[in-house]
Formats: C-alpha cells, sequence, structure tokens
C-alpha cells in the first residue's frame, strides 16, 4: 500500500472512530445522565426514596455492565438489523455502543453526585427548593467538576469499545488493525493506529482535565 493510499485510509477511518465515539457519547448521556440521577434521588438517603424503582433499574445497570463489551455487541446486532437496516458499519456499532456505554455513564454519574456535600443538599431541602431545583441548581451544579471528568473517562472508554468494533467489520482504526495489521501482515499498520488511538485518548483526557478545572468553583 503506497502513502497516499494510507493515509486516506486513516483519516477516513479516524473519522469513523470519532463520529462513534462522540454520537455514542453524546446519547449515551442523553440516557445515563437521566437514570443516575434518578438512582440518586431514589435512593434510601435520597431525597425521594423509591425503593422498588432504585433495586430494579440497578439491577438493570448493573447485569448489562457486567457483560463483555464484544459478546453484548455481537448479541445485539440481529436486533439493530432489524432496527435501522444494517448489523455492520459505523451506524450499527454506534448503536451497540449506546446500550453499552448508557449503563456505565449512569454509574458514573450516580458516583459524582455521591460526592456532593449532603449539607448543600438539606440546606436547599430547608429553603424549600423543589426536587427539580435541588437536581438542578444543586446537585448538578455541585457535582458538576466530576461529572466532566467522568465524562473524559466515558469518552475514552467508548472510544476503546469502537476500536473493538473492527473484529466485527465495523469500521474505524480497530478495523483497519485487524484487517491490515493482522490478516495481511503488516504490523507497522497497527502501531500507527495504536499511536492514532494514544494520541486521541491524549488529547480527550487533556481537555477533560482542563474543563473540569475551570468549572470547579472550588479552586476559583
Amino acid at each position: 500500500m503506497d502513502m497516499q493510499t494510507l493515509f486516506s485510509l486513516l483519516g477516513e477511518e479516524t473519522l469513523k472512530t470519532l463520529y462513534m465515539t462522540f454520537i455514542g457519547t453524546l446519547v449515551s448521556y442523553l440516557i445515563g445522565l437521566p437514570i443516575g440521577v434518578s438512582l440518586i434521588i431514589t435512593s434510601p438517603n435520597g431525597i425521594k426514596p423509591l425503593g422498588f424503582y432504585n433495586k430494579v433499574m440497578g439491577f438493570i445497570v448493573n447485569v448489562i455492565r457486567s457483560v463483555p463489551f464484544l459478546i453484548l455487541m455481537i448479541a445485539l446486532m440481529p436486533y439493530i438489523r432489524i432496527v435501522i437496516g444494517t448489523g455492520i458499519g459505523p451506524k450499527a456499532i454506534t448503536a451497540a455502543l449506546i446500550v453499552a456505554a448508557a449503563p456505565f455513564v449512569a454509574r458514573l454519574v450516580e458516583q459524582s453526585l455521591l460526592e456532593v456535600d449532603p449539607g448543600v443538599i438539606e440546606a436547599a431541602q430547608a429553603m424549600g427548593a423543589s426536587t427539580f431545583q435541588i437536581i438542578w441548581k444543586v446537585l448538578l451544579l455541585e457535582g458538576r467538576p466530576s461529572l466532566l471528568n467522568g465524562a473524559a473517562v466515558a469518552t475514552i472508554n467508548i472510544l476503546g469499545y469502537s476500536a473493538m468494533a473492527g473484529t466485527v467489520g465495523g469500521g474505524g482504526l480497530g478495523d483497519v488493525a485487524i484487517r491490515y495489521g493482522l490478516y495481511r501482515f503488516q504490523p507497522a499498520i497497527m502501531w500507527i493506529t495504536i499511536v492514532i488511538l494514544v494520541i486521541m485518548v491524549q488529547i480527550l483526557q487533556e481537555v477533560g482535565i482542563r474543563i473540569a478545572a475551570r468549572m470547579d468553583n472550588r479552586i476559583n
């Protein structure tokens, strides 16, 4: 493979990886953030204890999180094919990423909100704040730095998931590493994809740290 073809291939597959990562992260947060918040407020010590919901939702989250992504992805493919018309490619893999990542995001959100000082919540309740106001102006606001750090962790985790998708024809850098590095015995291409993925992880981590530091009221 000549250099021009290689660069074109890597550029195209990098864009696919970014597509899967960022769309997967965005939709996972749209699903996982409300679930994580609900687990906090319905816990025994939450502002609206609801034992049945909390246990059932916690069980569902734990079950999905317990299944390795590769196995979950393969198991979901027949259903994804029915819903979106294909079981391979970035769109199908993104759907699988969302199912796998949303429970992970929910637990990250839950852990972040557990760091919020209970005294602040009690003060808001004493002042007559509604449940929505406590969630929006206390939990999410006070937990913002940890939530942003968690978002960086989730994005990196989903990036890793997207690379695994190359084993089942999902496209992206993982697919390049499998097709060319493994099957065609071109280890140089595999190492190039590894370097690109490492650079992407470092950038995401650094951006996450910087944004979280800027949003942390405790150090401003």
